[in-house]
């Protein structure tokens, strides 16, 4: 018999009596367990068997005990029947108590540092089977690909404006202030804003580009007024930018939530910003491959519910 003459003779059915009788290892256990009738099981046994060409379970004392190519068909058996589970799953809805998926999703470290670690938390507490896979927006990274592509689920950052190609969500706004050491020149003589020459002038600290070309929502709007600042450091990990300003002559331009997450944490200090930016923008972007998704909307709503806990503190 064929490969294909052999899977043609299989149904999913047929898969259930086969792993609920090598786990049972009773025909009599297993029709109660499947709801069938006894013979019924015996039937598709015997099916089974003529099929793998071995008797699968055979009798041992007052029992019965699984042959080696039965005990070898455990496992297949099993996941078979868990993909089979999981292939309509997300369309008829997601149960984020007993569902197990993998969530993928790109972030700016320009958010809020609070902002991952209780999205984690918030994901592992109500849905403790699912996995997470957290990717960086970086220089390299193509977000939109990724996105089409099935790697990524969805991309939170800040823009200034949103791809228009790609579905969104607004979580909040922030205000653009600017960092510096508490010792820095500018915490004693603030930035004029009449004349911010002195602030462009300064050694700024900006973040690595998110793709190829990008300025960064602070630079872009520098462009459009026909200004442009002084930047001496280009760091990859914003995280670690408060403390190179804290220990230097560095300006750091961000938003004024990320830079408070820091204020008792290192010797900062927050000043208005001199020249006027509007608020930074943050969103969700997803796909329209993933828009219908049930786990993939139950994720955008767990990633809105973070947002609006941080944005009330």
């Amino acid at each position: 018999m064929t490969d294909q003459a052999l899977f043609d003779k299989i149904d999913l059915h047929l898969i259930r009596v086969l792993n609920t009788v090598l786990t049972e290892r009773s025909v009599s256990r297993a029709a109660i367990r499947l709801g069938m009738y006894q013979p019924a099981v015996s039937a598709a046994l015997k099916r089974l068997r003529a099929l793998a060409g071995d008797p699968i379970l055979v009798r041992s004392g007052a029992g019965m005990v699984p042959t080696d190519a039965g005990l070898r068909m455990i496992e297949p058996s099993a996941s078979i029947l868990k993909a089979a589970g999981m292939l309509f799953s997300d369309a008829r809805g997601f149960d984020p108590a007993t569902a197990q998926v993998t969530f993928r999703l790109a972030a700016s470290d320009y958010l809020d540092p609070l902002f991952l670690p209780r999205l984690v938390a918030q994901i592992k507490t109500q849905a403790p089977r699912c996995h997470i896979e957290i990717q960086s927006l970086s220089a390299e990274s193509d977000y939109r690909a990724h996105l089409a592509q099935g790697e990524v689920d969805i991309v939170i950052g800040n823009w200034s404006a949103p791809p228009g190609d790609l579905h969104m969500g607004r979580l909040f706004g922030d205000d653009v202030v600017c960092l510096v050491a508490k010792d820095h020149p500018a915490v004693r003589k603030t930035w004029d804003a009449a004349n911010p020459a002195s602030w462009l002038e300064a050694e700024h600290i900006a973040p690595v580009a998110t793709h190829p070309g990008a300025k960064g929502v602070i630079d872009e709007h520098l462009a459009t007024l026909g200004l442009s600042r002084n930047i001496t450091v280009r760091c990859p990990h914003f995280g670690l930018m408060p403390s190179m300003v804290a220990s230097s002559l560095l300006v750091m331009t961000t938003g004024r939530q990320y830079c408070e997450r820091f204020a008792n944490l290192l010797p900062v200090k927050i000043l208005p910003c001199p020249v006027d930016f509007p608020r930074m923008m943050y969103y969700q972007l997803w796909h329209e491959r993933t828009h219908a998704s049930a786990a993939t909307r139950w994720l955008r709503d767990r990633v809105k519910s973070v947002a609006n806990t941080l944005r009330k503190e």
